[in-house]
């Protein structure tokens, strides 16, 4: 998700420097052994910063998702590496992970025979059997980056590039047509013996949303390299899961796989992540073949999860159903780790439906889940990078594009660089005259504009959290003060609702025991923000100052 909204975001405002970022990683990651060099498709992660070395486990979720993130990524820069990147991904997940009924299989276990990575490595002894000409061993040398020293566990190979097949094939004085023609021969000899190895462990489960996301990953890539055959394994796993994952009155149901007498059966009712990744699927392949049928199907399934898993005008959407067994808590997932988060696919197809069918309320929906996340999209947008994506489609479909013009009293930093430390500055610090058994200190915060600081209290749940506090130590432990801070200034916001802030300069006292004799230190926990539709915030920080 990360990647993705960094990619967006590259586009969008023709960021060069974020472009060169982006592709780095994607090529390094395709370059890698954590991508299956010789059998296509993504191991789960690497374990060292290389990229080398991958945690051998294949994830149906994983490839997906980048499949359409290189999808994406070659529609915008056509590097020839992309393309053959998915290719050989969709090869592997057509070869490897599609169920006869054209449903697609969860995972692939890093083990065989107990070994890790056992089914993917090499050794140089195996490679001269199975090739005999040295000419072609050493050309399969060159090519995978295969040196004197084993790369994995002192005796195994694992496949990399060190360059792109392109830059190889000149190094070599073949043209590119004959450089892939022999790695495909060679290839196939190695993939004739690893085909007869001990297999890892092949986790045929169905899942609805991992399905979902394969089938817009298949979507996205079939519409961009206009490959017919992709799209129609996109529409052949869709109609699978609406056929076997649903239930009469038209729920989705969680998962599919073979019962203990043989038979097949879904079961479960489904979760947020099966109608938001599903719907997601859905939409991609509405773009690719233009066909009301998959947009009609994505609207059903909007609707039925509105209904089961929403929280009414609050926003967002919980990960059970209304119906589900009750639980001791009913979250609402939101931050993005391996997957993106069920809450922000869901905000971000609403943004979809909203534009595909200009039925203002799923734009409605999407703003009441803006509301409600809105302050971690303010205080922490790096773990919600779906939420922002699907804000910035958001901001887009109403014509918000943000000006490019800096205003006159930007502060004098390089802009996006600022960091909260930058624009707000802890003056000073000073102890008043005793007052009987109680001191007052007096301290001083100054704000560059256009920033502001969360007043305390904000005056608004989503701002809570970047609200600014005061504590008062002594030798670093915390004494009992009595903060009193000033109400602020109230800022009108349509989305999130007014909240109060700050700005220019506050003054903030505070009132400890006479009896603390120790040098005191203040310390403001403090998040700058700008305000209006170009608005953002810096990460937050804690200042420090001792008390005179």
């Amino acid at each position: 998700a990360s990647i993705a909204t960094l990619l967006d975001h590259a586009v969008r405002e023709k960021d060069d420097d974020l472009r060169k970022l982006v592709v780095l990683t994607l090529d390094k990651m395709a370059m890698g052994g954590i991508y299956d060099q010789l059998g296509g498709g993504f191991h789960r992660y690497s374990t060292e910063r290389t990229w080398t070395v991958p945690h051998f486990e294949k994830m149906l979720y994983d490839n997906a998702q980048l499949v359409e993130l290189y999808s994406e990524a070659y529609r915008n820069w056509k590097d020839p590496v992309y393309a053959r990147v998915i290719r050989e991904t969709l090869g592997f997940i057509k070869r490897e992970m599609t169920s006869p009924d054209n449903g697609f299989y969860s995972a692939l276990d890093a083990d065989s025979n107990g070994t890790e990575g056992e089914f993917y490595v090499w050794t140089v002894a195996e490679i001269e059997k199975i090739l005999s000409d040295k000419a072609d061993v050493a050309f399969l040398k060159t090519v995978y980056a295969i040196g004197a020293e084993p790369n994995f566990e002192e005796k195994f190979h694992i496949f990399r590039l060190e360059k792109p097949h392109a830059e190889l094939a000149k190094d070599l004085k073949m043209t590119d047509a004959d450089f892939e023609k022999k790695l495909a021969d060679l290839q196939a000899k190695l993939m004739a013996v690893r085909s007869k190895r001990e297999r890892p462990f092949l986790d045929t489960k169905i899942l609805t949303a991992w399905n979902g996301q394969m089938i817009a990953g298949y979507a996205k890539a079939g519409e961009v390299l206009k490959e017919p055959e992709f799209i129609q394994s996109a529409i052949k796993a869709a109609e699978f899961i609406l056929k076997n994952l649903r239930t009469k009155d038209g729920r989705l149901l969680r998962t599919y796989g073979k019962t203990a007498d043989g038979k097949f059966e879904a079961k479960l009712n489904g979760y947020l992540d099966d109608y938001a990744f599903l719907i997601h699927g859905l939409l991609n392949l509405h773009d690719a073949t233009g066909d009301k049928r998959w947009l009609d199907e994505a609207k059903t399934l909007a609707d039925i999860m509105v209904k089961w898993h929403g929280d009414g005008d609050k926003g967002g959407y919980f990960f059970t159903s209304t119906d589900h067994e009750k639980l001791f808590a009913r979250p609402k997932d939101y931050f993005d780790n391996a997957q993106p988060s069920a809450n922000g696919m869901a905000v971000r197809y609403l943004v979809r439906l909203s534009s595909k069918t200009k039925d203002d309320t799923y734009r409605q929906l999407a703003e009441k889940s803006f509301r409600q996340f809105a302050g971690v999209l303010r205080a922490n947008p790096n773990a919600v990078p779906s939420m922002c994506l699907a804000l910035h489609n958001y901001i887009d479909e109403k014509g918000a594009v943000p000006d490019k013009k800096e205003p006159a009293n930007q502060p004098k930093i390089v802009p996006g660089k600022e960091k909260t430390e930058d624009v707000v500055k802890l003056v000073s610090a000073e102890a008043d005259k005793p007052n009987g058994d109680k001191q007052v200190i007096t301290i001083k915060l100054a704000i560059t504009s256009p920033w502001h600081i969360y007043a305390n209290p904000a005056g608004n749940p989503t701002a809570a959290g970047g609200q600014t506090t005061v504590t008062i130590r002594a030798d670093g432990k915390l004494i009992p003060a009595i903060i009193t801070y000033p109400k602020g200034e109230t800022i009108e916001d349509n989305v999130v609702g007014d909240y109060r802030v700050y700005e220019k300069e506050v003054v903030i006292k505070a009132t400890i025991d006479l009896k603390v004799s120790s040098p005191l230190e203040v310390s403001v926990k403090v998040q700058a923000c700008t305000a209006g539709k170009n608005g953002r915030c810096l990460l937050p920080t804690t200042l420090k100052i001792p008390v005179k």
